[in-house]
């Protein structure tokens, strides 16, 4: 095993009875997965491609599961295996934990939504706006891309103007304007002065196109010339500070600045979407960095385990979305926003997240990544880990990528990592996110941190030949 022994003193929970590691070792050599296969057929007859959400398929079927708790997932088959994606970093907690459950089945008792509000709701806003002395203001939606499509909408409705500038290749959900250039490739992407917009779904109209500017990720003097010159019509700046998608590597502070700076001049907006990266630090990723945005997206932690989104931001620029002034720019609701199982499942889940647990899970994440980096100097192959706070991400490359374009999977390559991802599903028992990124909980352990890294290290191994071919 790669372990290195002067990292044992972390902290372990002590609310899951762990399941033997050497379980898992088990089921990889006693693989059955019928029952799944059996589910997916039925699946299939009445759910288009048979799942409701893409990132849940796999080839040739995917697993379906019976339990889940802590860190340790059992599919209907019997296979039990490690999760390092906790539900695409949604699970800070891991599953099932007690304390959330408890707080959850008690609310269930008086009711899951009403036509009424609710004290928890008020609870819950107040606890996330003492941790965020910029969050002035907070509104409740249900989920991550609903936030980013209020904060977008926001920002139209505030400053009068139509546009939106956002980084090529960062993912903010499903809204038409966010997601342009998600997956922009060679063939489409355009020159690096000027970025085309791409749409991610067919049929987009021309028009969501033109209103969203592209512009390159840490590239200072092509970002500042694209902001200027359609000033006049931006709303406003979207930011994900540390953006999965282009590669998990946080923003250069000097690029933010550069943007901050510019967007004060021209009375623009910038918001950041801190749906996946608000558990890097116990106020988020922006706490890193010297500049506070206008307005913030949450969701994903913040929902203990329920459907949940969130935009914070300056009373000024909030009051959008005020029913109680004379003329509501944004008028703004949602059946089961705020609803009361959603929020007393976030507001246990964030007040476990204290400066303690981030402090354990960051320190965690730290272990992790180092053991790796031991793996892939034994496995004598080029891997580079970008990320930060509790989650992290593998390329196939020699140096970190600092933006899309060094990020970009050209589809031979992407067979490589699914094909090792499949690897470690299957036969080491592990679940990763399909970016080859894992997203950590506060259930995670040295135990299960030795398993990574011994498990990437037999993949590393078993693919050296194809990985190398990568290699930038």
């Amino acid at each position: 095993m790669l372990i290195l022994n002067i990292y044992r003193n972390i902290p372990k929970p002590n609310y899951f009875n762990k399941l033997n590691s050497e379980i898992i070792m088990e089921n990889a050599d006693n693989v059955n997965y019928k029952s799944s296969l059996k589910l997916y057929k039925r699946a299939k007859k009445v759910i288009t491609g048979g799942v409701s959400r893409n990132t849940i398929f796999r080839r040739p079927h995917p697993f379906y599961v019976a339990q889940a708790k802590g860190s340790y997932v059992t599919d209907i088959d019997g296979n039990t295996r490690i999760d390092f994606a906790n539900n695409m970093a949604s699970l800070i907690h891991g599953h099932s934990h007690p304390v959330i459950v408890d707080a959850v089945t008690e609310q269930m008792q008086n009711g899951t939504a009403y036509t009424l509000g609710s004290e928890v709701e008020v609870e819950f806003g107040e606890l996330l706006v003492e941790r965020n002395k910029e969050f002035e203001r907070i509104r409740f939606v249900n989920s991550g891309t609903e936030a980013v499509m209020s904060m977008i909408k926001a920002a139209r409705a505030y400053t009068g103007r139509p546009k939106i500038a956002k980084a090529e290749g960062a993912y903010h959900g499903t809204y038409d304007f966010a997601e342009i250039s998600q997956i922009a490739e060679p063939h489409n992407w355009g020159d690096i002065d000027k970025p085309n917009s791409v749409p991610v779904t067919y049929g987009t109209p021309e028009s969501v196109k033109k209103d969203v500017v592209v512009f390159p990720y840490n590239d200072i003097e092509r970002t500042i010339n694209l902001l200027e010159a359609n000033k006049s019509e931006l709303a406003c700046v979207l930011i994900d500070p540390i953006s999965h998608r282009v590669g998990m590597y946080p923003i250069e502070e000097k690029f933010l600045l550069e943007i901050y700076n510019w967007t004060r001049k021209n009375k623009v907006l910038l918001v950041f979407d801190e749906v996946v990266t608000y558990r890097v630090t116990y106020s988020g990723a922006q706490n890193l960095y010297p500049v506070k945005p206008d307005m913030t997206a949450l969701g994903k932690i913040i929902g203990g385990g329920f459907p949940v989104g969130a935009i914070a931001g300056s009373a000024k620029i909030m009051s959008v979305f005020d029913p109680t002034r004379k003329v509501i720019k944004q008028p703004h609701s949602g059946t089961f926003s705020a609803n009361p199982v959603t929020m007393i499942a976030g507001k246990t889940a964030m007040q476990l997240y204290d400066r303690q647990a981030v402090e354990n899970i960051n320190k965690m994440a730290e272990i992790a990544k180092k053991q790796i980096h031991e793996a892939i100097q034994l496995a004598d192959v080029p891997v580079a880990i970008t990320g930060a706070g509790s989650m992290f991400r593998l390329h196939f490359r020699q140096e970190q990528p600092r933006n899309y374009r060094e990020t970009y999977q050209a589809p031979e390559e992407r067979k490589v990592i699914v094909d090792l991802l499949d690897y470690l599903f299957l036969h080491e028992n592990l679940i990763l996110i399909n970016t080859f990124a894992c997203m950590l909980a506060t259930t995670i352990t040295q135990v299960e941190v030795d398993r990574l890294s011994q498990s990437l290290y037999n993949g590393f191994k078993k693919y050296k030949a194809e990985i190398h071919q990568f290699a930038k």
